[in-house]
């Protein structure tokens, strides 16, 4: 059976990356630890490995009981994973709310300006003049030292233990909806309660993602389970197809974070 079928065409090159992970584990017997994958790239670690096998087991952490970066551990059967196992580290600043606004992405792009890849970061929260992020201890040293400013604030980036992660409470409200197709433009018309071309509009101004990649194609297919994103708009996620409507409508459930 050709693995491949379960997948779309662009997450090809990720399977061969994690099958390779597992022939190595199994062949060498040693943990194989990843870099930050995001919730899909969990998902598929999850769906070709499994929870558990007879060879190997996998893990994963973030930090925090809601983060939705972690890292992931495969390991042999009888190897004893602990929260050290996952090298993570988290750093902790703080700033003037009162003077200056930061946000999410302001923290991104001063990290990623230093030269970092974004897989050696996992989530950021930023509220009430603190600032946290966890990141891959092999880095943390090299950002402390070289990330002294955000916007306009200069910050100080300190180690804390990674009991101090402040979990980010995210409320997501579900619904039902009928759509036309799974077609992205048709999706993001009734969650978003936009107009079919204001839809296109957007993915052709490359502002939606579908789980965390950029998609340009209006006739984009969705499919259950995927994270949508639409700039200025917010997050959603196609939880279940239900099937068709008596007037061959898709019934589809859908969850918005609010």
């Amino acid at each position: 059976m050709d693995i491949y079928q379960h997948f779309r065409k662009e997450e090809q090159p990720f399977i061969d990356q994690v099958l390779s992970w597992k022939e190595q584990v199994e062949l060498t017997y040693q943990p194989k630890l990843t870099d930050f994958l995001d919730p899909r790239e969990q998902q598929i670690v999850e769906m070709l490995i499994g929870v558990s096998t007879d060879e190997v087991k996998i893990y994963k952490h973030g930090g925090g009981t809601e983060a939705e970066r972690k890292r992931m551990v495969i390991a042999p059967f009888y190897e004893d994973v602990s929260d050290e196992t996952f090298q993570l580290s988290l750093l902790e600043a703080t700033y003037q709310d009162k003077f200056i606004n930061v946000e999410h992405r302001d923290v991104m792009g001063s990290f990623l300006s230093l030269g970092v890849k974004r897989k050696k970061l996992g989530d950021i929260n930023v509220g009430n003049g603190t600032i946290q992020i966890v990141l891959a201890k092999e880095i943390g040293a090299y950002i402390s030292t070289n990330l002294t400013s955000i916007k306009k604030a200069n910050v100080i980036f300190e180690e804390k233990p990674m009991s101090a992660f402040k979990d980010s409470k995210e409320k997501w409200v579900e619904a039902d909806k009928t759509v036309s197709s799974l077609r992205l433009d048709a999706v993001l018309k009734e969650i978003y309660n936009i107009s079919r071309k204001e839809a296109s509009s957007f993915i052709q101004k490359l502002q939606v993602k579908v789980n965390y990649k950029v998609v340009d194609d209006s006739k984009f297919q969705l499919q259950q389970g995927d994270l949508i994103s639409l700039r200025g708009k917010g997050r959603s996620r196609l939880l279940e197809i239900k099937g068709l409507s008596k007037k061959d409508k898709v019934k589809i459930s859908i969850a918005t974070l609010k």
